[in-house]
Parts: structure tokens; C-alpha cells; sequence
């Protein structure tokens, strides 16, 4: 590569962190929902800013920046959103949803002044504040939309087996977005969400009572061994969370021992590449850029092979694996 194309591309990555603050801002700020709002005739700057409740001089600021980074596109004075970005960054039901992951980057950056120390030691940041956690949820609101439209496409036998009703467990469940999710989809479910983060267990528990579920509902707060009586749940299921459990194999065994007979475990995850070429992926540059925030916080994300071997090492039969469109990966055990 020439020295001019390496310049501009590395041009392009400093104005990317740029950009992922811009967006960070008017996903926070409310300021793409705006402006999808406002449909074709748009807002001016002092418009968004009343609107939004925000100084017009940052405001028009951003709007500048935005505009230049492609994000928006100012006509005049009226500042207009495209439908494509608006799909990207604001629709939750998507698989295709990237506002969650804009904010969960900038999140979980502003715990980044210990990283030069991190390289040093090798010694992770083991405690992130209650935000970090909240920007989890954020972020795998893309996950349930993975799971909804890629994930079960994938399983017809579940979405069968599941209109039929049954109880399911979400071990870690966050904020209780999945579980929320699946009852509103699969009126006949008892679900149970385990969780052992105090803060994230009463969110959960608040987005539940919100949601009128509490009835269908319950979140209980406990360590990962804990899951419940032998055959207690149809379906056990990890969502982005096996890779980050100190005891995976131990939190699988007892999955798994939790699972009726004829039900099924499931994982759905985001691997770690496993091959060089895999790595030189945009999904892969995405996932390598992850992993640096996974091994901060003593954490890490796992290849494929690492997951079936956690199966094997559990006991538990050699789980289907099966790739997602969006990058994602699925794997599931049937419980003879």
C-alpha cells in the first residue's frame, strides 16, 4: 500500500471514533428519532434544539459534524434523516439494529483509563459501574431481534413446541428484554429470569411490572449454579452471557441438569473467530475490537470450538451449531 491510501485510511479510522460519538449523542439525545419524526420537511438546528431539550450552539455543532460524517443531510436549514440510517440506529426489532452497540462502545471507552495499565500487569478492571451494565441491555436489544427473525427461523420445532407452552429459563437475563419478548410472543409460557448483578435484577424486575408480566414472570436473584430443580424448565438459554461466566462449564452443567427430558439448552452467542481470514471480516474486525473490552474487565469471548468443548467438558450431547446471517451463532442441545 501506498503511503498517501495508508494515510487516508488511517484518516478514516480517527474520524470513525468521531463518528461513533456523533451517533452516541443522537441516539442518547433523542436527536435521529427526531428527525425521523419530522419526516420529509425535516427541522432546523434551533428547531432540534427546543425539541430535545438541548443548547443550540452544541446542537448546531453536532449537526455541522453529523452532515460531514454522512449521518444526516442538511437541505437549506431543515436537517433530514435517511430511512436506511434511521432502520440501523433507532429499530430495536431489527437484526439489523447498530444503536445499541454505538452506545455500548462509548460506555464501556469511559472505563478505558486503566487500559495502559491493564497491557502492563495483565491485571483486569474485575468491578464496572452499574452504567456498563446498562449499556449490556442496550446492546443485546440486537440480540433479541437476532433470535425473533434468525434464530427460530432456524428451529421450527421450538416455535412449535413453545406455542404449546412450557417454562423457559434465561440465565443471566439483564434487564429481562428476552424475557419480556418471549412471553409477549408465546402467550402460554412460564418464564424465569436468573440474575445475580442487584442492579439489573431490579431493572428487570421494573421492566417486567411495566410490561404488565409480572404474573407470567418471575426474576430471581442468584449465582449461576443455582438455576432450579432437576427438569424444572423446557428451555434453558444463554443469551450473550456463557463467555462471560467464571464457571462455564459449571453454569452449562447445571443448565442442562435444570432441562426436561425432551426439552432443549441453547446458547446464542458472537464467537470469536477462529481463522486469520475470519479475523479480516468486517464481522470479524467488529468481534477482535470487542475482545479488547472482554479481556480488560477479566472476561473473553470464545471461538466455536471453545463452546463445543465446554459442552463436552459438561457432559452435556455435542450441540447443533449453526451461523447466523448477522454473525451471530446458535448452539443447541437436545435433552433425550
Amino acid at each position: 500500500m501506498q503511503l498517501d491510501d495508508r494515510f487516508d485510511e488511517l484518516v478514516d479510522s480517527l474520524t470513525g471514533f468521531h463518528r461513533t460519538w456523533l451517533i452516541y449523542l443522537g441516539v442518547e439525545l433523542g436527536l435521529f428519532g427526531r428527525l425521523r419524526a419530522a419526516g420529509r420537511n425535516g427541522l432546523t438546528a434551533a428547531e432540534l434544539a427546543v425539541a430535545s431539550g438541548c443548547d443550540p450552539a452544541p446542537i448546531g455543532a453536532w449537526v455541522s459534524a453529523a452532515d460531514a460524517q454522512g449521518l444526516i443531510e442538511l437541505q437549506g436549514e431543515r436537517i433530514l434523516i435517511d430511512d436506511e440510517t434511521a432502520v440501523v440506529l433507532l429499530d430495536e426489532a431489527r437484526p439489523e439494529f447498530l444503536g445499541g452497540q454505538f452506545v455500548h462502545a462509548v460506555i464501556a471507552s469511559l472505563d478505558w483509563a486503566g487500559m495502559l495499565e491493564f497491557f502492563r500487569t495483565g491485571r483486569p478492571v474485575r468491578e464496572r459501574p452499574d452504567r456498563y451494565r446498562l449499556s449490556i441491555e442496550r446492546l443485546t436489544v440486537q440480540d433479541v431481534a437476532v433470535f425473533f427473525q434468525e434464530a427460530l427461523a432456524e428451529l421450527p420445532q421450538l416455535v412449535a413446541d413453545l406455542s404449546g407452552g412450557g417454562r423457559v429459563l434465561d440465565i443471566h437475563c439483564g434487564g429481562g428484554r428476552w424475557l419480556i419478548a418471549m412471553a409477549q410472543r408465546f402467550p402460554a409460557l412460564r418464564l424465569v429470569g436468573l440474575e445475580f448483578e442487584p442492579d439489573s435484577v431490579a431493572r428487570a424486575r421494573a421492566n417486567v411490572s411495566a410490561a404488565g408480566l409480572a404474573g407470567r414472570i418471575e426474576i430471581r436473584q442468584g449465582q449461576v449454579d443455582q438455576v432450579g430443580g432437576a427438569g424444572e424448565f423446557s428451555l434453558t438459554y444463554f443469551q450473550y452471557a456463557l463467555h462471560q461466566l467464571s464457571d462455564p462449564v459449571g453454569a452449562l452443567r447445571a443448565a442442562w441438569a435444570a432441562t426436561d427430558p425432551g426439552g432443549r439448552l441453547v446458547v446464542l452467542d458472537w464467537p470469536l473467530p477462529s481463522s486469520r481470514d475470519e479475523f479480516r471480516s468486517r464481522q470479524g474486525e467488529l468481534v477482535a475490537a470487542v475482545q479488547l473490552d472482554e479481556l480488560y474487565q477479566g472476561t473473553s469471548l470464545a471461538t466455536r470450538e471453545q463452546f463445543a468443548g465446554w459442552f463436552a467438558e459438561a457432559g452435556i450431547p455435542a450441540p447443533a451449531t449453526i451461523d447466523l446471517a448477522s454473525g451471530a451463532s446458535l448452539f443447541v442441545a437436545d435433552r433425550p
